[in-house]
């Protein structure tokens, strides 16, 4: 077989596979940046871009790759809801700032610098850590302020 032929059906079925898992696993799953979905695209992104240009792997064997690789994903996805798996692939919220006080520890476990909590206050329209009811680093890297003066955040009844 041709070997632009053989790079394109498994480019093409690559992005099919792709297209599948979206549809699959739903949009917000991949616009969500969490480690799992780091993970499952730098493992697709090298399935897809490894195989294709290797000549010495079938079609079939480049599909099996991926389907194994896509059902693995599947089933995390359907394991997230148990609290454990949850908090071991996705994370939990980490509370860095708690009616005015900085929790340095928590800072330090999330990676956030001194400068770089001030920054993020500072965008917030906020002056100090005194102003902040609480400070969230959320799972999916954001840091959630709320201020002195706001009410109780309002969750979404599922």
């Amino acid at each position: 077989m041709n070997i632009y032929l053989l790079v394109g059906i498994k480019f093409i079925l690559g992005i099919l596979i792709m297209i599948l898992q979206i549809h699959i696993l739903g949009k917000h799953e991949f616009s969500v940046n969490t480690p799992l979905n780091q993970i499952q695209n730098y493992v697709l992104g090298g399935i897809i871009g490894g195989v294709i240009y290797n000549t010495s792997i079938s079609i079939l064997t480049f599909l099996i790759f991926i389907l194994v690789w896509s059902l693995v994903v599947i089933i995390v996805k359907l394991m997230i809801n148990i609290g454990f798996i949850k908090s071991l692939v996705v994370g939990n919220p980490i509370t860095l700032v708690k009616n005015g006080k900085v929790n340095v520890a928590n800072c330090a476990k999330v990676g956030i610098s001194a400068e770089q909590l001030m920054l993020t206050i500072r965008t917030e329209g906020l002056d100090s850590t005194e102003d902040i009811k609480s400070a969230i680093m959320e799972t999916n890297g954001k840091l959630t302020i709320i201020d002195m003066k706001s009410s109780a955040p309002k969750f979404p009844l599922i």
